[in-house]
């Protein structure tokens, strides 16, 4: 039971993130959509990203993590129909304000 509630908590940040930052878009069940691969994403693809580009990591102070986090998001919006980000910029921005919107709700679990 506890990987729905997560995967619901995650598509309602994704919700709401999307009614935060201008230019994003994602409708209800896209954001379901996207929260599973998203989630996907991050199991397998993230680490592999993480461990290639320590070097650079370790240099930004792990900095360089938000770009990877931003790449993610727009894999992800390139992959599920009913959701869209503008840019590069966007992409950064709402992997920025996403963490933040997952912190608050993780706060009600």
């Amino acid at each position: 039971m506890f990987p729905i509630i997560q995967l619901l908590i995650s598509a309602a940040a994704l919700y709401v993130t999307s009614l935060l930052v201008p230019g994003t878009r994602v409708g209800a069940m896209g954001a379901i959509l996207a929260a599973i691969v998203l989630a996907i994403v991050n199991i397998f693809i993230k680490p592999i990203l993480v461990i290639l580009t320590l070097p650079i990591n370790i240099i930004t102070l792990g900095l360089f993590t938000f770009v990877i986090n931003g790449l993610l998001i727009l894999l992800v919006a390139r992959v599920v129909p009913d959701f869209s980000v503008v840019g590069f910029g966007t992409a950064i921005i709402f992997a920025i304000v996403m963490a933040l919107v997952n912190v608050v709700f993780g706060m009600f679990k």
